[in-house]
């Protein structure tokens, strides 16, 4: 099968397509037929780790992947003996996360028992492309918001509204009934407004910490703003939130986002989609720090019959 293999840190210039054995899924295990992958920031940073951190990560259960990638949505070709919830053709979207594998290939094993990265059926009303670009991003944006506790009719600002967190913010703090500020360029202000800002704000041309306005919620999603400097921003009682805080996949919160997508509450937002032979294209554009939404890798493309 063909994987794009890291051969070492640093540029992207040493990521290389080969042709690889394809794996085979072991008792408690699903073969998945990879449709779609993606590039995220976290993907590029991963990649230029230093040694001594690639191994600090390996002791926290973070090895380092001989194929890049960690999201993913595919069709399971087969399963282990010992496998009831999953069958051959079932569409699944999830994570390779803490796998020494990743998603930027044809082919990956996952385990059902959920020690290594997360799988749940794929919303019905998504492609492949979308569906891959939901996991990280979502649970991201869902468990951090959720520890703001945000009440209908409460004012929210999510600075970097415009990135793969970001878009998730808004549309989970709409969600939840708040009044949504979104701070980006304004080059995306259409975007985010279609997916429920009100307000938006253009951080090249206004800092928000000094324009009087106030929020309950103010979220930071790609983590370039501290808490001092929001305080004078937040109302009485008011929290600030980063993306720097720790979360931890779990596959109910992967089952709640496909709840909201099916109900049409939730919409991934795809900047480019690039072939799996133009990885290196992709790394580079994602490494520019301007993409809008996700980076969409696909594998397959369902648009050939």
């Amino acid at each position: 099968m063909k994987a794009v293999i890291s051969r070492k840190s640093g540029s992207p210039e040493w990521l290389e397509l080969c042709e690889i054995e394809k794996p085979i899924p072991g008792d408690d295990e699903i073969l998945v037929k990879i449709h779609a992958a993606t590039v995220t920031y976290g993907d590029v940073h991963l990649r230029k780790l230093s040694l001594p951190m690639v191994w600090l990560l390996g002791l926290f259960g973070m090895p380092r992947k001989q194929i890049q990638g960690h999201e993913l949505a595919g069709k399971v070709e087969a399963v282990g003996r010992n496998v009831k919830a999953y069958k051959p053709g079932d569409q699944v979207f999830g994570t390779t996360s803490g796998l020494k594998v990743g998603s930027c290939a044809e082919y990956v094993c996952l385990s059902v028992d959920r020690k290594r990265g997360m799988l749940a059926e794929k919303p019905s009303n998504m492609t492949y492309q979308q569906a891959a670009a939901v996991p990280i991003g979502g649970m991201t944006a869902h468990q951090i918001l959720s520890s703001g506790d945000i009440q209908p009719g409460q004012d929210v600002l999510i600075y970097g509204a415009s990135g793969s967190v970001g878009t998730y913010a808004i549309q989970l703090a709409k969600y939840y009934g708040a009044q949504v500020t979104a701070v980006c360029s304004a080059a995306n202000f259409e975007m985010v407004r279609s997916i429920g800002a009100e307000q938006v704000i253009d951080y090249t041309q206004e800092d928000f910490t000094k324009n009087g306005q106030t929020y309950d919620v103010i979220f930071d999603a790609v983590r370039k703003i501290s808490s001092s400097s929001c305080k004078g921003s937040l109302k009485q009682g008011g929290t600030f939130l980063s993306a720097s805080a720790p979360t931890s996949e779990k596959n109910e919160d992967l089952i709640f986002l496909k709840g909201l997508i099916e109900a049409g509450k939730l919409q991934a937002v795809i900047d480019r989609c690039y072939p799996l032979e133009d990885i290196v294209e992709a790394y580079r554009y994602v490494e520019q720090g301007h993409k809008k939404g996700n980076v969409v890798i696909t594998v397959v493309d369902d648009s050939i019959p």
